[in-house]
């Protein structure tokens, strides 16, 4: 199986170097990465860098408010970069007019941007899958009243409680991505509870089944770690290593 790695999870090395980062992440076996901003560099100098390391960007990670208000420059930037997949990462939904803002908004630019030849996906953090303040599930509401595509991060899945194999099956039509990653969940019971992030195979995701349901349904595979133990580049490396070890059993 071929890995992508979400550039958040190198934000330590790729704000000293963002060149030096993406060669290091190359040399580990990710094939394909997904940036979330670009640390101050030019999106043709970036677009240079991926091409000489032989990395591809399969999607991005761009914020709501810019799909929302600087789409013909979001749509100029993911030309340059030869890539179609813009993700939302998240956006206000706590409540219902919040959420009904971002439905609209949905609405009117995943139409421009398939014009433009591009996909508009929403990633899932665990709030999309619990009652919001006004009592809707968030990510119920999306798939009724929208077409957009899905990144299900699989970690924010299981920390809602929820069977990411039952998810991704669900929704698997509108699942072009995933996000794998791991770590130990909150205990919603407890106010002081916070989840943990861990490299992946160091937490308590049922990472195996997951990679087995993504390749079924054909999802492609973007790693993410987000603890910076002891720094990104070392916890991505250790992400690799376990996966060459499952995709050799």
């Amino acid at each position: 199986m071929k890995f992508g790695l979400q550039l958040y999870s190198v934000r330590d090395a790729a704000e000293r170097n963002y060149e030096d980062t993406l060669r290091r992440v190359a040399e580990m076996g990710y094939c394909m990465v997904e940036p979330a901003g670009f640390f101050g560099n030019r999106v043709e100098d970036v677009a240079a860098m991926l091409r000489h390391y032989g990395l591809r960007i399969c999607s991005t990670h761009t914020a709501f408010q810019r799909v929302d208000t600087e789409l013909e420059k979001v749509i100029a930037e993911h030309r340059l970069l030869g890539c179609k997949d813009v993700i939302i990462p998240g956006a206000p939904q706590n409540t219902k007019e919040k959420l009904s803002y971002l439905i609209r908004t949905i609405n009117r630019v995943q139409p421009i941007l398939e014009d433009a030849g591009m996909r508009l996906h929403f990633h899932n953090h665990s709030s999309e899958f619990l009652p919001n303040l006004d009592g809707q599930i968030v990510f119920e509401e999306l798939a009724k009243q929208t077409a957009v595509l899905f990144e299900v991060d699989t970690f924010w899945a299981f920390n809602a409680g929820l069977c990411v194999a039952d998810v991704l099956e669900r929704y698997r039509e509108r699942i072009c991505f995933i996000h794998l990653k791991d770590g130990f969940v909150q205990d919603f019971s407890n106010p002081e509870s916070k989840p943990r992030g861990m490299s992946v195979g160091s937490g308590e995701v049922p990472i195996k089944s997951i990679l087995q349901k993504a390749r079924g349904i054909g999802a492609e595979i973007i790693v993410e770690s987000e603890g910076l133990e002891p720094t990104g580049l070392a916890e991505v490396a250790r992400c690799m290593d376990f996966l060459r070890t499952v995709c050799l059993q």
